[in-house]
């Protein structure tokens, strides 16, 4: 059996000076070496085959293996996860205004899931804690209604229930192909200033896509909103009106 690592959280860092941690889940779809199935982001839809943490280091086989353990953890014991999170929050490297991103690739894939990180939100009240999420049924239900304080969230567009998103009055994020496209569309740049901007700055914050060639060959100068909205049309075909799918 292999031993647990010290720490659950790693060290994140997203361009801000804030002392950050993060959690982190495999991306989208796969199979554990147990071979057991899994699909961490289950409102990923045109972002999928333009998602960053399915390239680069993120498919180094050490960091592969060490996200794979952390679901393998949640999927097999989460309340033993969940114990083992709280009692970590509680350390002396948490205190004094620190931030937490959960999954910075995943997403809160089932209701036990996302209800258990509420009640770590609650028990860890020092220390804020924010995601960019997917799961808009989920949030809607279950997170909107009574939110823990010390919790931000942001809706990212390009997912399989856009639709649902209020854009004039939910916070958002939508992925432009360039910086000067976010400027244009009237939304407010992260820029280098990282994710603090998303989560306590402007309602609606635009991402200059990753410079990896050929993600931006494939997004082909649109938005992550305008290639959902483009498949969501051809998915319910001419004169048809949307269908709700919830999870």
């Amino acid at each position: 059996m292999t031993p647990r690592r010290r720490w659950l959280l790693t060290t994140y860092k997203d361009g801000s000076s804030a002392d950050t941690y993060k959690w982190t889940l495999p991306a989208w779809a796969g199979k554990l070496p147990d071979g057991r199935n899994y699909n961490t982001c289950p409102g990923a839809s045109a972002c999928a085959p333009l998602c960053y943490a399915r390239t680069g280091t993120y498919r180094f086989r050490t960091v592969k293996a060490a996200h794979e353990a952390n679901l393998m953890m949640v999927l097999d014991d989460l309340p033993g996860w969940e114990a083992a999170m709280k009692a970590e929050l509680q350390h002396k490297r948490y205190r004094g205004g620190k931030f937490v991103r959960c999954h910075d690739a995943g997403d809160f894939f089932s209701v036990e899931y996302l209800q258990a990180w509420l009640r770590i939100f609650r028990a860890t009240p020092d220390v804020t804690f924010y995601a960019y999420t997917k799961s808009i049924p989920m949030f809607l239900e279950h997170v909107k209604p009574n939110p823990p304080p010390n919790f931000k969230w942001v809706f990212s567009l390009g997912g399989r229930w856009d639709h649902l998103i209020d854009l004039e009055t939910e916070r958002h994020v939508d992925v432009f192909p360039d910086e000067a496209s976010v400027e244009e569309a009237g939304y407010t740049s992260r820029g280098d200033l990282g994710d603090l901007v998303s989560i306590l700055g402007p309602r609606r914050v635009g991402l200059p896509a990753n410079n990896i060639k050929h993600l931006k060959t494939k997004q082909a100068g649109k938005r992550f909103s305008e290639l959902q909205r483009e498949r969501d049309k051809r998915r319910r075909g001419p004169g048809k009106q949307f269908r709700d799918s919830r999870p």
